[in-house]
């Protein structure tokens, strides 16, 4: 994560760091909006994309996202704090499979991220 530019620059703060579990926050600013001054999809589906990381990097092995998808369920906006929580669900020889729930404030779901890893022969 100390590398992870893309996630520094969203202003995300790592909160649980843990092998197959981690949570990620992140202050919406007004410049993360879309036209509608709704959050944008991206900005959320980048929130939980670092904690799906987080997750699934779990040792010295270097595991990458094969896919995702991501179910936006409710909207937020500018000053409102979402909170990705990310937990492994298997682990099958290279393959993971890992679900991300991210939360608004008042703990609300706002949108449900299934992520699949792989782990790479990269060091």
């Amino acid at each position: 994560m100390q590398r992870d530019r893309a996630s520094a620059a969203l202003g995300m703060t790592v909160q649980v760091d843990e092998p197959g579990r981690a949570v990620v926050s992140m202050v919406v600013r007004d410049d993360m909006l879309n036209g509608f001054s709704i959050t944008h999809g991206g900005m959320m589906f980048s929130l939980a994309d670092t904690a799906f990381a987080l997750a699934c990097n779990e040792d010295d092995r270097v595991t990458v996202a094969a896919g995702a998808d991501i179910t936006f369920l409710k909207s937020t906006t500018a000053g409102q704090t979402l909170t990705a929580t990310a937990v492994r669900r298997v682990i099958s020889g290279r393959t993971g499979l890992y679900d991300v729930t991210v939360t608004d404030e008042t703990g609300d779901a706002v949108a449900e991220f299934r992520g699949r890893s792989v782990i790479t022969n990269r060091a």
